[in-house]
């Protein structure tokens, strides 16, 4: 078991950890730990999702994704699979599969995103931040995202719709 030096540990802290951000409506994250601080080897980002939202079906060249489901239900499509799985469950998702998340419930949804390697995690930042100079082909390029389809849940009125609550 390896430990943290203590500039390790205080790299971590200084990050701009706790700050949230919205990556579009329904959706703001936390990039509780950056690529940055684990010499690119991982990244960790905390999601709090609204009823109803959902990402796009995309895929990710570069990295895998481990979604740990910290509080309420979220619906998962990976691969041709599609699945609900409650707070506890860990899912991971390979790169290179056409994969997407939402909350289909009345109630928020938190998750907690391991990327392996980190990185991807900055698209989520310039998404935020970039207001209209924002450039999604050229962000996707960048980073090996690739956008498949729309919404998992749909879209209304170009805001995320509910689907199928249980």
């Amino acid at each position: 078991m390896s430990t943290s030096t203590t500039a390790e540990a205080q790299a971590i802290a200084d990050e701009p950890g706790g700050e949230w951000l919205h990556a579009r409506p329904g959706e703001r994250f936390s990039i509780r730990i950056p690529a940055s601080a684990t010499n690119g080897c991982y990244s960790v980002t905390e999601v709090l999702s609204s009823p109803g939202d959902s990402t796009p079906v995309h895929l990710h060249e570069n990295e895998d994704e481990h979604i740990l489901v910290a509080e309420g239900r979220a619906r998962v499509l990976y691969g041709d699979k599609t699945f609900d799985v409650t707070a506890g469950t860990v899912v991971s998702l390979a790169r290179g599969i056409p994969h997407a998340w939402g909350n289909p419930t009345d109630t928020p949804l938190r998750l907690v995103i391991t990327s392996t390697p980190g990185g991807v995690e900055e698209v989520l930042r310039l998404i935020a931040t970039s207001g209209d100079l924002l450039d999604l082909a050229a962000l996707a390029d960048k980073y090996a995202v690739r956008l498949i389809g729309p919404p998992l849940l749909g879209v209304k009125n170009g805001i995320n719709a509910r689907s199928n609550r249980k």
